[in-house]
Order: structure tokens, then sequence, then C-alpha cells
């Protein structure tokens, strides 16, 4: 396919979610035409070789809630590559008061475990007996947790999990967008406690798994196996290095003005999957300014991801379990640690350890961006005292996300509300992307096959498609 011959749906963007957009649209003989501005597709989804070590860019695994996943591995020939996380992950740690303190996975170890106060733990009792909220009310999660569960369990529990998972802080995040579940859960059933039980049925159903219990997976050469696979799928209708720089509507739909292309490209779609910072050099030759002033809104705190890898492990004992998250409250200068070599194969040389170290996010930005001398010390010093590392890594990187995560802060329905308008007042436009439905792997996933469903119902019904 040429572009002489155009494309009916124009792709913009070659993350999870535009690749397997474009992959689902491909299956069902609908020509597509994906474009990327980087020289790479898969966005902060990277994988790299590295003196022995699996190194990822970004994120490390994801997670298997939806069966959506797998079969597409299977339809892209990649199933048998797939791996689980070792069993050792369920071990999951917080740090307070210097220490690391395992995750209670039970009432049992809830019961018997240090890292909630006795006192905490009566608070859970009257759980089922605090009022939901007003539906119509844009609940901020820090507030919602401490109306339901109390103050400990927002600091010690869902303070640590925000950062690990947003970067975020709890006092911004809308609990409705952020956490969609949560507040269902309040709102259907009245109880976070009495809807965890009762709400697995309905998941059992719908062949889903909560986040909570899902399994976590990668690939055995690490998670780029995924973007290489998709981009494979759809051979040279991927193009990269080229920066989408306006679109403008036309008789027929609309035509795409590329970097380094002197004529505008035809669709009769197109889809912009790229983030919400994207859109800021972004001409649209048409009105759609509500969108971009609400698009503007959403902020992208800087990560820094630091890798160390030894190819001997320098402690007395393995690292069993998922990693760290570090509370706010205990003023440490990290967000966590991710034990990559405890989860899957190969991410070492034998014997040896390799983990991950997460710096900066909304809590403390200024930290993903000191230099990079003084993030590795950091790192080094912090492993140190919380894991009794003594060596410096025989391999360390750092890789900058200066904006790296979309946070679904309060007031966030309302800004898609204005996302939505703008798609409403121009059929065949659709902007989509990790900003809206969700962060995880699994969520772009869900939003590829919703949108695609939506893309191709719509071009039939504008007689764009046969059949």
């Amino acid at each position: 396919m040429s572009d002489q011959h155009p494309a009916t749906v124009a792709v913009i963007g070659a993350g999870v979610t535009g690749l397997t957009l474009a992959h689902l649209l491909d299956r069902q003989g609908i020509p597509v035409r994906v474009y990327e501005a980087q020289s790479r597709p898969g966005g902060a989804m990277h994988t790299s070789r590295e003196q022995g070590f699996l190194v990822e860019h970004g994120p490390n695994s994801a997670q298997e809630t939806t069966p959506l996943l797998r079969q597409l591995f299977v339809g892209l020939g990649i199933d048998d590559q797939f791996e689980y996380a070792s069993p050792a992950s369920k071990n999951r740690y917080v740090v307070r008061g210097g220490k690391l303190h395992a995750v209670p996975l039970g009432p049992p170890a809830l019961l018997g475990t240090r890292l909630f106060s006795g006192a905490a733990k009566l608070r859970l009792l009257a759980e089922p007996f605090v009022r939901r909220s007003d539906p119509d009310q844009d609940e901020d999660l820090a507030h919602f947790v401490t109306r339901r569960l109390g103050r400990e369990f927002l600091d010690y529990a869902i303070d640590p999990f925000v950062s690990g998972v947003f970067a975020g802080l709890p006092e911004k995040l809308s609990v409705r967008s952020a956490f969609p579940r949560l507040w269902e859960l309040e709102q259907e059933y009245g109880s976070l406690i009495k809807g965890a039980v009762l709400g697995a049925r309905a998941r059992r159903k719908r062949q889903e798994q909560s986040k909570q219990s899902a399994q976590s997976f990668s690939f055995k050469e690490g998670l780029q196996t995924l973007i290489d696979a998709l981009a494979r799928s759809l051979g040279d209708k991927v193009q990269t290095g080229v920066p989408l720089r306006a679109v403008r509507k036309t008789a027929a739909g609309y035509t795409l003005e590329l970097a380094n292309r002197a004529e505008a490209v035809p669709a009769a779609s197109v889809a912009l999957t790229m983030p919400a910072h994207g859109y800021e050099q972004l001409e649209l030759g048409f009105e759609c300014d509500a969108a971009r002033q609400a698009l503007a809104k959403i902020y992208y705190p800087p990560v820094a991801v630091v890798f160390c890898g030894y190819r001997r492990n320098p402690l007395d004992h393995a690292l069993e379990g998922f990693g760290f998250l570090v509370p706010r409250r205990e003023n440490r200068q990290i967000l966590g640690s991710l034990w990559n070599s405890s989860l899957f194969s190969g991410r070492a040389p034998e014997g040896g350890l390799a983990l991950t170290v997460f710096v900066g996010g909304s809590r403390q930005p200024e930290n993903a961006l000191w230099p990079e001398d003084k993030l590795m010390d950091t790192v080094a010093a912090e492993l140190k005292e919380l894991l009794g590392l003594q060596p410096r890594p025989d391999h360390q990187v750092v890789f900058r996300w200066p904006r790296a995560i979309p946070q679904y802060q309060v007031g966030h329905r309302q800004l898609m509300a204005a996302v939505e308008a703008c798609e409403a007042r121009h059929p065949g436009l659709y902007l989509g992307g990790n900003f809206r439905g969700g962060i995880s792997v699994a969520d772009c996933v869900k939003s590829a096959h919703a949108l695609a469903d939506k893309v191709a119902g719509d071009l039939r019904g504008r007689g764009a498609l046969a059949g």
C-alpha cells in the first residue's frame, strides 16, 4: 500500500494503543497506516540487552486483567514467549520506620502484620458502615480512603501504591477517574470490603481479574516483544520519524501534514493516540479549542528510572519478591524498587541480581531532574540503607521520562467531556491514548479494542467501507 492509495484510517502514535488499534483494524481488512514521531515504535515501552542484563527503559511488567491480552498474543504468535512473574512476586513490601514490611495478603496476615497498628486494623471493622459518597461529587483518593479506611491505611497502603502505579499523589487524583473500580464498589455495594467479595463473582463471569489479584507478566526478552510483534504484523504500514504537524478536514474526511512530506496525506478517519501534551504543537484546521485546553491541563510528572545490575548477588540471601514501595511519610528520596531478577528469568547473569529504582514523580519531581551522578549516588545510598547492598552496581544506567504518566486528577471527567464533544463535532476524528481509559498495558489494549470497533462501525455507517 502506498500514499497514492491512501489509508482509510491514519493512526497517529505507535505506542501500545496505536499499534494495537492498527493491528485490529488491519485484521478486519480496513486499510490503515501508522505515523510515529519518534525513530522507533513503542513509546515508553523499550527493552535492551546490556552487559548480560535485560533492561527495561519504561514499564517492567504488566498485569493480565483481561482475556483480550492473551488473545492478542496468540494472534501475534508470541504466546510461547509469554512469562508469568515467579511465585515470589506475591511478596510485596512497604517501608515503615526504615524497614521493609510484607504487604499482608489476607485477613490472617493482616492481623499479624506490623505494617499497620492495632488501631488501624480495628478501624477496618467500621468500613462497611461508612456512608457512600454523593455520586455527583468528584472526590480525591486521599479523602476517599481516609473516610472509608482511616489515615494510616492512606499513609502506608494507598500512598505508596499510588506512587508505584501513577507516580502520583492521592490528594490530587480523582478516585472515580484514576481508580474507577473503587468508586464503583462503594456506589454499588456501599462498602469496599463487601464489594471486593461480591464483585469477584461479576469479574469471573467476564473472565476478568482485579488489578489486585491479576498475575503480572512479561516476555522472555522483555515487553518490547509485544511492540516488535505488533510492528511486524503491520510491516511497512508503520512509519517512524514522521511528526504530525497538522490535521485538516476535507469533504472526504481529513488530510495530514507530516514532517518531511511535501504533500498532504488523505484519510477517511484519523485516530490520534499520542500523549495529551502532543497536542501542544499540533495545528488543527477546525474548531476544537475546548478539547485542546482540556488536554493541556493533564499533568505528566517527570520520573527517572535507575537500573542496577550486579553480576554476582552481593547479598547473603536472595531478594524474593516483587520489590518495595516507599510511603511519603518515610521522607526518603526514592519512590520504590522493583526486583527484576526475582520476577522473571534472564534478567541478570546466572547468580546475579537486577533491580530497578524509580525516582521523582508528583511527590518529588525535582529529584527526577538531578544530574546523573547524584541520582546514582542517591539510589546507591538508599539501597544500602534499606537492603544492605554495600557495593556499587556493576552496571548502572539512568533513563529519564520528563513527562512520564498522565495524572487523572480531580476534574478529569470534565476534561474528557471536552474531548468527547470535539469527537462528536468532527466524525471520523478520534482522540485516544493512556490519558483516557486507564494507563496500564491492559487498559491500553482494552481501549484499542473498543476504539477499533467504533472506528469500523463509524466507517461503515458513513459508507466508507463495504459491508
